[in-house]
């Protein structure tokens, strides 16, 4: 609990206070925080990260419709990233339930969708049933001067009682600064998918290695996760 404030368990007087509690300043140091090119981790979490839909596809998410038009309910936006490069997390309910910005960037635009509750644990993905797409999930496109646009998308799983992304970065224009925190998953497990466009990142040799093994890689809100090429 030393990362966390408050740090004392008793002063959280419900159960979701706990779940939800938030970071004592300077507790996950964003790495290379000044430096634009440098894409982080957004959340505390198992990452998995692929080049392409195509890898992530044959490797990771089996949902037999998966697309991400279909998880943004855009052909617009999902055009947009036809041929991205993905980075999927998995939080766990003991985890650090708040998600940051990988980037460093200006709000485009913002949309919440419906949905349902489904596991999101590996065996689900791999499954043929659609799950990212059937739940519940907000999302932002994000302008970036180093990796053009950046689709971040966090998704509801099993027990999550809400998800949200705050207020302010539902606003066109908002400037968001890596690290930012951007929302909140109420209780349960979750996940997040980050797209970045076709050849903007290039993922971090270690993640990518054990990602193409099927392992994941337990990792903490602010670590390195690539750099814009």
């Amino acid at each position: 609990m030393r990362d966390f404030e408050p740090s004392d368990i008793s002063r959280y007087p419900t159960f979701e206070d706990f779940f939800t509690r938030a970071l004592k300043t300077a507790s996950r140091p964003i790495c290379n925080v000044d430096d634009p090119s440098h894409a982080v981790v957004v959340a505390d979490s198992r990452v998995v990260v692929f080049n392409s839909i195509g890898e992530a596809k044959a490797l990771w998410i089996k949902g037999k419709n998966f697309s991400l038009n279909d998880l943004v309910m855009s052909n617009e936006v999902g055009d947009k990233f036809r041929h991205a490069a993905i980075a999927s997390f998995r939080l766990s309910p003991q985890d650090y339930h708040r998600y940051h910005s990988p980037v460093q960037g200006t709000i485009q635009s913002f949309q919440s969708l419906p949905g349902d509750y489904y596991q999101v644990d590996p065996v689900a993905l791999q499954s043929n049933v659609d799950i990212l797409t059937r739940n519940r999930r907000d999302f932002v496109v994000m302008e970036t001067k180093e990796f053009g646009e950046v689709l971040f998308v966090a998704i509801g799983a099993t027990d999550v009682g809400s998800v949200q992304i705050h207020k302010k970065y539902q606003r066109a224009g908002e400037t968001v600064k890596k690290g930012d925190e951007l929302g909140v998953f109420r209780f349960g497990g979750s996940s997040i998918i980050v797209a970045f466009q076709r050849g903007s990142i290039k993922f971090d040799d270690d993640l990518l290695g054990l990602s193409e093994q099927k392992i994941q890689t337990s990792v903490e809100v602010g670590m390195s996760l690539g750099w814009s090429t």
